[in-house]
């Protein structure tokens, strides 16, 4: 079964026992986006029509700014597109991008994963939540190998490129943020984010 194959946050909930709540936990880091970063976007923005695919939303909007916000913590972190995981024989599949800890084997191998990203196919957030909640399951069974790692959040965002969500996995508890970013307001997206990346 992959992570695809889970369409509803409700089906993971009695899957695998998950409480869920709503509440808004993010806080926005002091973290803007450069203004070469601006520049590219808005040319992008004004000459191309970068909604127009889901393609065309991860390599124009979500791949660029996740990259972008990854700079900062790239001491840290290793940023992945589409890199497969598996936990088990339920739990598997490709993420569309997850930031991992740094491996000490290097780049080539994965780390922890932290944050996963989930493009919201077809602007369907629902399936989209239900895919990433799987995700979280996944990445929260995998980082429990590790013995101080068992209470630590792992945390998930759902976007169409233009509406950004975020949620969070402690336990088998599941909280998703109240609050809603737009692509509008760039400087809270990088926030977000930031703030995520910034927990451990």
């Amino acid at each position: 079964m992959a992570f695809s194959d889970f369409k509803t946050i409700a089906q993971v909930q009695e899957e695998y026992q998950i409480k869920y709540s709503e509440e808004d936990f993010i806080e926005y880091l002091d973290l803007k986006p450069s203004d070469i970063f601006i520049k590219e976007f808005d040319f992008s923005d004004k000459n191309m029509d970068i909604f127009t695919s889901e393609a065309s939303r991860c390599e124009n909007v979500i791949y660029p700014l996740c990259r972008e916000v990854y700079k900062t913590f790239v001491d840290k972190y290793t940023l992945w597109s589409h890199k497969s995981i598996t936990y088990d024989a339920k739990l598997t599949g490709t993420p569309d991008y997850l930031f991992s800890s740094k491996s000490e084997l290097g780049k080539t191998v994965m780390g922890l994963p932290i944050v996963v990203v989930v493009e919201a196919k077809q602007n369907d957030f629902n399936e989209g939540w239900g895919q990433c909640l799987a995700e979280l399951v996944a990445s929260q069974g995998l980082n429990q190998i590790e013995p101080d790692q068992k209470s630590s959040a792992v945390y998930g965002i759902v976007t169409d490129g233009e509406v950004w969500q975020f949620g969070k996995l402690i336990s088998n508890l599941f909280t998703k943020n109240r609050t809603r970013i737009t692509i509008s307001d760039l400087d809270k997206i990088f926030g977000a984010i930031g703030f995520l990346l910034s927990q451990r």
